[in-house]
């Protein structure tokens, strides 16, 4: 892998912490600034929409400008946006601050994504879109963790200024890395772009990641109090509780990566269908703390083993105008977040317990395997003959795929050893 990704993973281990830090450092921020906590997770709610309005702003207006100076642009945005964030002498300044981080989120991760895949062999562009995503989930582990205990200690405007710093450190190593692309042929334009929507592969695509991801938050959202209240832990538990989840995205996104791209559509199938029956059996698993504690790392896990593959997919079926499709779908991911942890809070508030968004989220899930064989019938339907035998010896050329009838079966059975 071309050490360019590493100054991408540097700008998303930034993103992913100024995205999830604000979540632990709520109390501070309210209590500093005089609101009540729901006031205050407003900065979680505005940052959110800000990445699903953004993805798709931000990439438009973008288009004329090489893909390389776009991210160092976006990279300047989350820098100012933190920076604001964290001289912020009124709260309505503050929320304003996250907003403009936030602009730059989906944008940054659906060209650098389309970065991420031009840097590498064609077989390794989902494991490339991996590497990338591994800085946020690696900030899950580490960056979220110690934010948060810097912020307790030395105050929450320190944790953002912190987090600038990383967007500095991710601009200059973006500059000096990531190499002068060529720009598309005839450009990138709006047009072309938008058309990519019509493809009815793209739009079932997306309606996965909504729902994929979604079944994940429908769970992590409610987390504390289903782990304080159900599986009995202490208050102070939930900060390495948080961290298991983290390795478990670690893992789940390496893994994703790796078989995503040798068997796409088996790589969904499995991770969607194992992550369906993982939040299920949640709402067992989590009365003890063993239990709770091993289904927490699965669920990260399996969660994020559908990122890469998403969004390849995205990729694939947008080829010739994939920015914005790949951005977009970053937006895919925050609008299952927030539709998920919405239907969540209804059956907790309809009385029906701490680990009703389990099932919230298994549906949601299985709702997401349904499209993807749906998305995998209509792919081979609309394939002819020609196409297929074409596919088929082009892939036993590679090695993948073309061996032994059956291959992808198989490989869909060492992911799921590998995810379970």
């Amino acid at each position: 892998m071309p050490l360019a990704l590493l100054a991408l993973a540097i700008g998303a281990f930034g993103i992913g912490t100024t995205e999830f830090v604000i979540m632990g450092l709520l109390p501070e921020v309210a209590g500093d600034y005089g609101v009540s906590i729901p006031t205050a997770g407003f900065l979680v709610t505005g940052y959110a929409l800000g990445v699903v309005l953004g993805a798709p702003l931000m990439t438009v207006l973008g288009t004329r400008i090489p893909r390389k100076r776009m991210l160092m642009v976006l990279m300047g945005l989350f820098i100012a946006g933190n920076v604001l964030s964290a001289l912020a002498p009124a709260f309505g300044v503050m929320l304003t601050g996250r907003v403009v981080a936030s602009l730059a989120h989906g944008a940054f991760f659906g060209i650098g994504a389309v970065v991420a895949a031009e840097l590498v062999a064609p077989e390794k562009k989902a494991g490339a879109i991996a590497m990338m995503f591994t800085g946020l989930t690696v900030a899950n582990v580490v960056g979220v963790p110690l934010g948060t205990l810097v912020g307790q200690t030395l105050g929450w405007r320190v944790t953002f200024l912190i987090v600038a710093g990383l967007g500095v450190l991710g601009l200059l190593g973006i500059a000096r890395l990531v190499p002068e692309l060529p720009r598309p042929e005839g450009g990138v334009r709006i047009r072309r772009e938008l058309a990519a929507f019509r493809n009815v592969q793209v739009l079932l695509a997306m309606a996965m990641t909504v729902l994929g991801f979604g079944g994940v938050f429908a769970a992590i959202t409610y987390i504390t109090p289903m782990m304080t209240n159900v599986a009995g832990f202490a208050d102070s538990s939930v900060t390495w509780l948080l961290v298991l989840f983290g390795l478990g995205m670690v893992a789940g996104n390496l893994i994703g990566g790796r078989y995503a791209d040798r068997a796409l559509m088996p790589m969904l199938y499995v991770s969607l269908g194992a992550l369906a029956v993982t939040l299920a059996v949640f709402t067992l698993t989590a009365h003890t703390k063993a239990g709770a504690a091993v289904t927490l790392v699965l669920i990260g896990a399996l969660g994020f083993a559908t990122v890469p593959p998403l969004q390849k997919r995205v990729l694939d079926q947008a080829a010739g105008a994939p920015t914005l499709a790949s951005a977009v779908n970053i937006g895919a991911f925050n609008l299952g977040n927030a539709l998920a942890a919405w239907l969540g809070g209804l059956v907790i508030a309809a009385g029906l317990g701490w680990t009703a968004p389990n099932w919230v989220g298994a549906a949601l899930a299985a709702s997401a395997l349904v499209l993807a064989v749906v998305s995998g019938a209509l792919e081979r339907r609309t394939a002819g003959p020609a196409d297929r035998t074409g596919r088929v010896a082009a892939a036993g050329a590679r090695g993948v795929g073309g061996g032994a009838p059956g291959q992808d079966h198989g490989l869909a059975a060492t992911a799921l050893k590998a995810l379970v």
